[in-house]
């Protein structure tokens, strides 16, 4: 039986279906509904805004400090187990003062819960993130793990996304998640802290914060693959950023906008096993840049539909789905792979350090392409509220949603296709760290 199995990979995975169902409400329904209640919503721009540098901070410092977990709590409950405890109660009050408003709410009472959640979602998912890159030392291995946890996160963000259209309202709405939220995070929490085990820490030092900058600035395989992430999670974040309105003004058919997201992350959850079966013979940065390169095949169909494509566009939605499927599961495990790298060298595993600017990288990545995509519209005149715009506006629109995804991409498979990190050198890697920690052990 492969490491991990079916039952330790379901309980791990189980945080991460709550944790999405949180993720798309927050980003996606609070700021609109909330102004609809009559919040101000330049103000809530701004706390959004606020809250966006407020991760930037939060996530190295609760990185570094869940992989310097004290000895003590370390050696009883793990190094990774405490902070999720820590977080799923602060989680859900923090929700619930956000997602459950008064009547007439302000745009303060948004933005002081808004960074609660921040820093209670931190505190939650950059451990989980390190846990899941430590809970199999097999290089086949952590692309089941990552595409479980994936699953279960898309699988929440739907779940959201149901639970708040149900509804009649946007309080309504922002209720019905809450109430999803409730039922999901407690179990789902309990099962992994009391299922899920924690690889111990086969650290032999602690480094000196310069020399443990000075390394990660050195070690050439993050970087590559962080550049890489940085330009492939742009070229996601365009598309998801354009959805709506590609869906709705080039292809005119908005109320088709529901049907075809769902079917883009169910094709997504479908791809997943593909990836990881054929990461068991292949290289996992050549399986990513194969699905990379597969986006791009689609992407580039996608530029020449018009109106009355909708069949086609669905077409598109489930091809780019399952490379989105790729996205999702082999980049964590592949990160995983040099966090490996970096402590063979420098004798302390860093997975929560590097999964948080993992996490700001992709943050980053997210707000600038909408952002710059949002101007780009905004220069050529583009009007969302419009029943028509003009054809120069509809091409941007088409260049933007489906042409820059393309360049990206090709950048992101040029920086990885010959990566150092493949199944012989991390199974190299991994005998050195079990070398020296034994060695400490013996000594």
């Amino acid at each position: 039986m492969s490491w991990p199995p079916a039952r330790i990979l379901a309980a791990y995975a189980a945080p991460m279906a709550p944790l999405g169902a949180l993720h798309f409400p927050v980003y996606v329904y609070v700021l609109p509904a909330y102004a609809a209640l009559g919040a101000d919503l330049g103000a809530l721009g701004l706390f959004m805004l606020a809250a966006r540098l407020l991760d930037g901070i939060s996530d190295p410092v609760v990185g570094v400090m869940s992989d310097r977990t004290p000895a003590g709590i370390a050696r009883r409950w793990g190094r990774r187990r405490p902070w999720m405890a820590l977080a799923g109660p602060l989680v859900l009050v923090s929700a619930a003062f956000l997602l459950l408003p008064p009547d007439e709410p302000s745009a303060a009472r948004a933005g002081i819960w808004l960074a609660a959640l921040t820093l209670a979602w931190t505190l939650a998912l950059t451990p989980y993130l390190a846990w899941g890159a430590e809970l199999s030392p097999d290089y086949a291995g952590r692309v089941r793990v990552a595409s479980w946890r994936e699953a279960a996160g898309v699988a929440g963000m739907l779940g959201a996304a149901v639970a708040y259209a149900a509804a009649d309202g946007p309080a309504e709405g922002l209720r019905n998640v809450m109430i999803l939220l409730a039922v999901l995070l407690p179990p789902a929490f309990a099962w992994a802290l009391w299922v899920t085990p924690e690889a111990p820490d086969p650290s032999i030092r602690r480094l000196p914060w310069r020399e443990a900058l000075g390394r990660a600035a050195r070690n050439g395989p993050f970087l590559r693959l962080l550049a890489a992430w940085l330009a492939n999670g742009a070229a996601n974040a365009l598309p998801a950023s354009l959805f709506l309105f590609f869906v709705g003004h080039r292809l005119q058919a908005p109320e088709a906008a529901g049907a075809l997201l769902a079917v883009y992350f169910l094709a997504a959850v479908a791809g997943m096993p593909l990836w990881s079966r054929l990461s068991r013979s292949r290289a996992k940065h050549r399986v990513w840049s194969g699905a990379m390169l597969w986006a791009c095949a689609v992407f580039a169909c996608a530029l020449l539909l018009g109106p009355g494509d909708l069949w086609l566009f669905a077409v598109v939605c489930v091809l780019s789905g399952v490379a989105l499927g790729a996205d999702l599961a082999l980049p964590p495990a592949i990160q995983a792979d040099v966090v490996d790298a970096d402590a063979a060298d420098g004798g302390e595993s860093r997975a929560g350090a590097y999964f948080a600017v993992w996490s700001v990288a992709t943050k980053a990545a997210q707000a600038l392409a909408g952002g710059a995509a949002f101007l780009a519209l905004d220069a050529v005149g583009f009007d969302a509220a419009a029943e028509a715009n003009s054809d120069a506006a509809l091409t941007t629109l088409a260049l933007l949603y489906a042409g820059a995804p393309v360049a990206l991409k090709l950048l992101a498979v040029a920086l990885v296709w010959k990566f150092p990190i493949d199944a012989a050198a991390q199974a190299e890697l991994r005998r050195r760290i079990e070398r020296a920690a034994s060695g400490r052990r013996e000594g």
